[in-house]
């Protein structure tokens, strides 16, 4: 059977007075990607940054509801802890521009006060690039900065910088739109690849990307989760007619 790694519940979040999610409750399993989609502002990057308390951030913004990882409660814990358990990769590939490709994957030990013997960064450097699908093609330049290497290495050189951290679910958001076809196509296979290491939650604005990647999809509308299930079932059958007619384009 699955199990659920991250357990949402009637959870809604505000900026100031208005509700941008409203009353959500899904669960996400273990080791599977679940694509978030749905047309522009109804909350799919709101949903993802409550996941690793980066929406606390922005003044004047509360949530209510709750979150599980684990049967954590994740309002009840340091968000410092909650985002080294949940790593998060934006739509713009963002490595530290000063920094090496080397520094730019552990600088969350870093940045966490967290040290490591130097053979110790060395493994992680090497596995987590790796594990990106990146190893080969910068082991010769790891003291370059990262800002060299092309949209789609940055990318994985971001997702490596995520996952040097050994996080339970990863967070992408839109991760391949600033990127060409061909780096799309090595990001998709990158993300088939690691989710028998970690949980990931993809939102998308491409139907056909969810479709091809993901286990699960759930469909976000003016804030409301409208319906959420096995990807194949949404595709080919969808229950609700707001998806149906989203899905065939009639409105996104």
């Amino acid at each position: 059977m699955e199990s659920t790694v991250l357990r949402i519940e009637k959870f809604s979040a505000f900026f100031g007075e208005n509700a941008v999610l409203k009353d959500i409750n899904l669960s996400i399993s273990r080791n599977k990607i679940s694509a978030i989609m749905g047309p522009s502002g109804c909350g799919k990057t709101t949903l993802i940054r409550c996941i690793n308390r980066m929406h606390e951030l922005i003044p004047d913004t509360r949530v209510s509801g709750k979150i599980f990882l684990d049967n954590e409660d994740i309002y009840a814990t340091d968000p410092i802890i909650v985002r080294r358990q949940i790593g998060m990769v934006f739509q713009k590939p963002n490595p530290f521009p000063t920094m090496s490709i080397y520094d730019n994957v552990i600088a969350g030990y870093n940045l966490n006060g967290i040290r490591l013997a130097k053979d110790e960064k060395e493994k992680v450097v090497e596995e987590s690039l790796r594990k990106a699908a990146l190893w080969e093609e910068v082991n010769g330049a790891l003291h370059r900065r990262g800002t060299f290497l092309s949209g789609g290495q940055q990318q994985r050189l971001c997702i490596a910088r995520a996952l040097a951290m050994g996080p339970a679910v990863l967070l992408l958001d839109e991760p391949t739109s600033a990127l060409d076809p061909k780096a799309t196509s090595h990001i998709e296979e990158l993300i088939m690849q690691l989710k028998d290491t970690v949980t990931i939650i993809l939102v998308t604005h491409n139907i056909a990307q969810a479709a091809r990647v993901s286990d699960f999809t759930a469909f976000l509308y003016l804030g409301e989760l409208v319906e959420f299930g096995p990807s194949e079932k949404m595709f080919t059958a969808p229950k609700d007619k707001k998806t149906e007619e989203y899905l065939s384009g009639k409105f996104g």
